[in-house]
């Protein structure tokens, strides 16, 4: 890391130098969790989450250049750039180099390189995820439907990743004891893309319509999100806005259902299915109380 400038500056060096080259991006992102020095033993395993989404954002070709015979997806190249400007941001200013922060998300990683806790690193990445999809709304506008369809699913995911670390009642009632180590990013948030990699092609765009994904996905994945997430989505959202400090979150979701770039109108999507496993896991396992 050269003397000189400012963090900011630094990091935006490092995301030109890597703009079109998807190899590029997911090296830097790992160079990140070794810090300024390269030695960084506490900070290391928690890149297993963060690599594993980002190896399914290249095994679909979102991150390829414009340029490309097969050009990725602006939107989703401009969420990645977000997460790694940030981190970078992050590490050249504990590298020493000069500030101040150039966002509150900046802010939110620099709390996870001095304290490198679970909640720590969810409030850092998901802060930054949720600032690039409230600033690129135009960007996932453009999309098709399947795509802004999955935009919200991964969305809900990582919030609700989050908050069976640092809201466990609000994830999981009455299991809430085991929500922390359920959702440790150490160990286990990976599944939750690995279960969406099951139901997506390694192709950009999608080649169907949403609805025509909703059968797609059995087992462990389609019973979090219609047993456990949807029943609390109101209230994940307004955890989560607060929690990172991103009150535009909230427009993200209206009456439980989600609006990202998704029409309140189309909102049957979001309807759990008539299934018997759904409907006893609603009966276990149901949202909290509000006081």
């Amino acid at each position: 890391m050269s003397a000189g400038g400012t963090a900011a500056a630094w990091a935006e060096q490092q995301i030109t130098s890597v703009r079109d080259d998807p190899a590029g991006r997911i090296a830097l992102m790992q160079r990140c969790y070794y810090g300024p020095y390269g030695q960084a033993p506490r900070h290391l395993p928690f890149r297993r989450a963060a690599m594993s989404f980002m190896r399914w954002q290249l095994r679909r070709g979102l991150l390829q250049p414009p340029s490309d015979d097969d050009p990725g997806s602006p939107w989703w190249r401009a969420v990645n750039e977000r997460i790694l400007r940030d981190g970078c941001e992050a590490v050249a200013l504990s590298g020493d180099l000069s500030g101040p922060t150039s966002s509150r998300t900046v802010d939110f990683w620099m709390s996870f390189a001095d304290y490198p806790t679970a909640r720590a690193w969810y409030r850092a990445h998901n802060g930054s995820v949720v600032a690039a999809y409230l600033e690129h709304r135009d960007l996932a506008e453009a999309e098709n439907e399947a795509e802004r369809f999955f935009m919200n699913v991964v969305l809900c995911r990582v919030l609700y990743a989050h908050a069976l670390v640092a809201a466990p009642r609000i994830a999981l009632g009455w299991l809430r004891p085991f929500a922390p180590f359920l959702g440790d990013p150490r160990l286990g948030m990976a599944g939750i893309f690995v279960q969406l990699s099951r139901v997506l092609p390694d192709e950009y765009p999608l080649g169907k319509g949403a609805r025509s994904y909703l059968g797609d996905e059995h087992g462990f994945g389609r019973l979090v999100d219609y047993g456990v997430i949807v029943p609390r989505l109101q209230r994940l959202y307004e955890w989560s806005a607060h929690e990172l400090a991103a009150p535009g979150l909230l427009d993200c979701i209206r009456d439980g259902a989600l609006t990202y770039a998704w029409s309140f109108a189309d909102r049957d999507v979001w309807q759990p299915p008539q299934s018997f496993i759904v409907r006893t896991v609603h009966r276990a396992l149901p949202p909290e109380r509000r006081a």
